[in-house]
């Protein structure tokens, strides 16, 4: 198989156990920046500008964030019905110029995944599509949308044994989904991202007393529906770096987002860089060849 310029830049396209893997050519040579787009919710939508901060701090030259269609509340299919002459993902899209876009639906079936791998295929067969797997939104897998925003959750109390069975319910449903688009359109350009997974070995470790400055489940998140705070968008943004530029994200200095508050430091950034990392090689998402290659350039 021959790859084009940027798909040469995804160093083996997301080798991903769950589906047909890429031939793997990986070195310890930064990869050039890549071209990201983005559509998502409030789960999600605040990955652009931490994806951008990571790779400018791993040294990663022109990653570039072409632009984002945040839709709040938002199944992928909303993004697809924005007219034609809004649509900034189906133009660029169209015109072959994203390296990667990233999607986060909230249940299925969503069609709108689908819809925008069939036109991201047909104009760059290379191109590489994310689809978040969140964190369960109530503590609960209970997919009927629209979701149930008011309902009262005491997170502290969840139980996460519980918790983690629903967790894996809702993700092995989402790999299943996305296999099958996966075949259908004879391709492996779509991956899964395992943020709900990362998220949860983060509340085991609150649970442990093992986790730098937070000490309650619930410093997490925003709301009894399950905004994210601060460490949670951060450790989300480290899962996506993780698989998208093949890297140990480990090493990478404090973001932005966590400087908000003195307490969360270079040790809990060390952790979630940790439980990031962890998440995706256990997924199979890095091959083997890049988990030598260290995040950070010597310098």
């Amino acid at each position: 198989m021959s790859f084009a310029p940027h798909s040469l830049k995804l160093l083996a396209g997301f080798a991903v156990a769950l589906f047909s893997t890429l031939p793997v050519s990986v070195s310890a040579a930064e990869p050039e920046g890549l071209r990201v787009f983005t559509c998502g919710h409030s789960f999600h939508v605040w990955v652009v500008p931490i994806l951008s901060e990571m790779a400018n701090h791993a040294g990663i030259p022109n990653h570039r964030a072409l632009g984002k269609s945040g839709i709040g509340g938002s199944t992928v299919s909303k993004h697809w019905a924005v007219p034609d002459d809004k649509n900034t993902a189906k133009s660029l899209l169209t015109a072959g110029q994203v390296d990667v876009l990233t999607l986060s639906p909230i249940w299925l079936p969503d069609e709108g995944i689908e819809q925008f791998a069939t036109l991201a295929v047909a104009h760059n067969p290379d191109i590489r599509i994310t689809v978040q797997k969140y964190w369960l939104p109530n503590d609960e897998y209970h997919p009927v949308y629209p979701l149930e925003t008011k309902k009262k959750v005491d997170h502290n109390a969840t139980s996460i044994p519980e918790l983690k069975k629903a967790q894996d319910q809702y993700d092995k449903d989402v790999d299943d989904y996305v296999s099958d688009i996966n075949g259908k359109l004879k391709t492996n350009a779509l991956v899964t991202i395992p943020v709900g997974q990362a998220v949860i070995q983060l509340r085991e470790k609150i649970i442990a007393g093992e986790c730098p400055g937070i000490t309650r489940q619930s410093e997490l998140f925003r709301d009894n529906w399950g905004h994210p705070t601060a460490p949670i968008m951060a450790l989300a943004a480290y899962c996506h770096f993780a698989a998208i530029y093949q890297r140990n994200p480990v090493g990478l200095p404090l973001p932005a987002i966590l400087k908000a508050n003195p307490a969360w430091d270079d040790k809990l950034n060390l952790l979630l860089q940790e439980l990031a990392w962890e998440a995706v090689t256990k997924q199979g998402l890095v091959p083997d060849k890049a988990k030598a290659v260290p995040a950070v350039k010597s310098r």
